[in-house]
């Protein structure tokens, strides 16, 4: 795979770009400090993040019709709060909390890492977090993107065919003339398959300090980088 016909680098978002875990878990913290409510707030925003893969694939089978994931996300933490013995709350602090999700803060090395991609290539979101959640975890967090794209524009979840040709053709482009950046080699399986170049970055602590997934590359992914500041760096940005 040549890059040099790369146009537009596509971000995988959650994990990638921002710190889902931590994020979540400072809103969960918060929401339990304003209503007086202990509990372990790392493991709730754990165990919320695992349901999101199982909600995807109620979507990608048909068993659920197309659900963005602020639905998907919604369901989900109305069965947490339940297990969790949280009772009592209005739909009014269900939905700020469930937009949690919104207000994800970035990597260190994010902001700057793209501003540089962006100097060089087209940059896109390539996610499965729907358009306003990805549009306002943008404006909060100055995500400076060209265009918002992903699962809910093509109506369709990564990994399907739909969701990588969707993108690439909607920036008007061949696929390999697009580089996906991920920091989970699955992601990248997924994307080398359909024709993408890949990009991979890692992100050692997203799962906590423990982590043992995606702390290396398993592939010989096009490129390899420790942050987004040194894969700008290989790409001449």
């Amino acid at each position: 795979m040549t890059l040099t016909n790369v146009k537009a680098l596509v971000f995988d978002v959650f994990g990638t770009v921002v710190d889902w875990r931590s994020s979540v878990t400072r809103e969960c913290q918060a929401f339990g400090a304003r209503k007086g409510i202990e509990r372990d707030w790392t493991a709730f925003a754990v165990e919320w993040r695992k349901a999101y893969r199982p909600a995807m694939n109620r979507v990608i089978s048909g068993e659920l019709p197309w659900t963005n994931i602020d639905a998907l996300h919604r369901m989900a933490l109305v069965e947490l709060l339940a297990r969790h013995d949280i009772h009592g709350l209005s739909e009014a602090e269900i939905d700020d909390l469930n937009r949690a999700w919104h207000r994800l803060d970035p990597w260190p090395d994010s902001v700057a890492g793209l501003t540089r991609f962006k100097s060089r290539f087209i940059i896109a979101t390539m996610s499965n977090g729907n358009v306003a959640l990805m549009v306002n975890m943008a404006k909060r967090a100055c995500l400076p993107w060209d265009a918002v794209l992903g699962a809910e524009v093509a109506r369709a979840y990564k990994p399907e065919r739909l969701a990588y040709e969707t993108t690439a053709r909607l920036l008007g482009l061949a696929n390999e003339e697009v580089m996906l950046v991920a920091a989970h080699n699955r992601d990248l399986a997924a994307a080398r398959g359909f024709g993408f170049c890949t990009g991979f970055v890692t992100r050692p602590t997203e799962h906590g300090p423990g982590q043992t997934t995606d702390l290396k590359a398993d592939q010989d992914w096009d490129v390899v980088a420790t942050d987004f500041r040194d894969m700008a760096t290989q790409l001449g940005c």
